[in-house]
């Protein structure tokens, strides 16, 4: 298993959520998936792509103004 980080730092939505679908893509199964984002709504919107693609959200942490999302790829 690895872990990819993506940065989304500086993106508005819909672009964190739509960025982070694009790499959980591409991801083998059981890989983790690091997504760092500072648009608020990203809080929202990906738990939100998470029940759509049915992976799973391990952590979402708050570092500052950025919001981390563990996400394991189904």
């Amino acid at each position: 298993m690895t872990e990819k980080i993506i940065n989304l730092r500086g993106l508005k939505c819909p672009l964190p959520a739509l960025r982070a679908r694009k790499a959980l893509t591409g991801m083998p199964s059981g890989d983790l998936l690091i997504a760092e984002c500072t648009d608020p709504l990203s809080a929202i919107d990906i738990p939100n792509l998470i029940n759509q693609t049915g992976d799973t959200l391990e952590a979402s942490t708050r570092d500052g103004d950025v919001l981390v999302f563990r996400i394991r790829k189904k």
